[in-house]
């Protein structure tokens, strides 16, 4: 009796061993689960965009007398914001490596030139919505420009949402360092810029490019 006890009690250990592995196995990576979620919102993102792009193609010919496309885009300013716009993409880059690399302060740097170009970005963009606004092509005049501002506008609100992400991450970065929390935030605001670098992609050839033409 007292050998079967002691055989109980040496088997007991790797019984709850084995069992509290496999507890652990069962629990999901916390940070991995947040980029998943990410991922979720991103294609919810993919969804209102193309949402808003078929309703510009649907409504870009209804002016009612109003100004056209051609008439109201400078390409100057538009192909000089396309262009700072994708370097800034090419700088979250350079972030994103320098991260890898453990090299904390090239990080925030990148960071802090990329959120300087999303800024000069967003001062062309209000600087565009207030010249069409003095020449009479307000939101309300036609279809057309009802499409064209939900559409551009709700980029350039993403655009400044992610300047503010942007900001104070780095301030996080500078208090706590390389982390893999601060890591996963680095890495999901690559993604989300990339993301607004292809929208606006789209935007440029859609609206402009073919509202030129």
């Amino acid at each position: 009796m007292a050998q079967s006890n002691l055989s109980e009690r040496a088997y007991q250990p790797e019984s709850y061993s084995k069992h509290h592995g496999d507890h652990g196995h069962a629990h999901p990576d916390m940070e991995e689960m947040r980029t998943f979620g990410f991922w979720i919102y991103l294609m919810t993102d993919v969804m209102i965009f193309g949402t808003f792009f078929a309703t510009y193609i649907v409504l870009r010919g209804n002016t009612d007398g109003g100004p056209v496309p051609a008439e109201l885009f400078e390409m100057g300013g538009i192909i000089a914001s396309t262009f700072i716009l994708l370097t800034s993409s090419y700088t979250c880059g350079l972030a994103l490596l320098a991260m890898n690399k453990g090299n904390l302060r090239a990080l925030i740097g990148w960071l802090g030139v990329t959120a300087l170009l999303g800024a000069v970005f967003i001062g062309l963009e209000i600087s565009e919505f207030t010249h069409l606004v003095q020449e009479g092509a307000t939101m309300g005049r036609s279809a057309f420009l009802s499409a064209f501002y939900t559409l551009v506008g709700t980029h350039g609100l993403h655009v400044l949402i992610g300047l503010v992400w942007m900001v104070g991450l780095m301030i996080q970065l500078a208090r706590q360092g390389i982390t893999p929390v601060t890591k996963r935030k680095v890495n999901v605001i690559s993604l989300f810029w990339h993301f607004l670098d292809v929208v606006w992609i789209f935007v440029f050839t859609v609206v402009y490019l073919m509202g030129v033409s």
